[in-house]
């Protein structure tokens, strides 16, 4: 099933749960259609290459961030920590249409 997901690519995480439970990172790339998130230096996972001369890949054995499922990180927001994300609307505009932005469930303030 697909939900929205509310984190973004250059967002900084915690991990929650799981092996790699305590470390913060730098979000990569979000994966919507499978819920998950690549991970700056989180859920790493060992690739083995095949040299290649033409391409100038050396070969051998490769470290990479893999996927990490959505619930198992947590937004961290600059003042309190990690936490959840709740959306306001922003003031202004006709009408009192404004944007809404991501907040910070803890103490309101804006994550964008």
């Amino acid at each position: 099933m697909r939900m929205k997901i509310e984190i973004r690519k250059n967002d900084t995480v915690r991990v929650i749960a799981g092996r790699d439970k305590g470390q913060t990172g730098r979000v990569l790339e979000v994966l919507p259609e499978t819920n998950r998130l690549i991970v700056e230096n989180v859920n790493k996972m060992k690739k083995h290459v095949r040299p290649n001369p033409a391409k100038q890949i050396r070969g051998g054995i490769l470290e990479e961030a893999g996927p990490i499922h959505v619930s198992n990180v947590a937004l961290i927001c600059s003042e309190c920590g990690p936490t959840r994300i709740k959306h306001q609307r922003m003031a202004g505009g006709a009408k009192g249409k404004g944007k809404t932005v991501r907040a910070c469930a803890k103490c309101g303030k804006g994550l964008d």
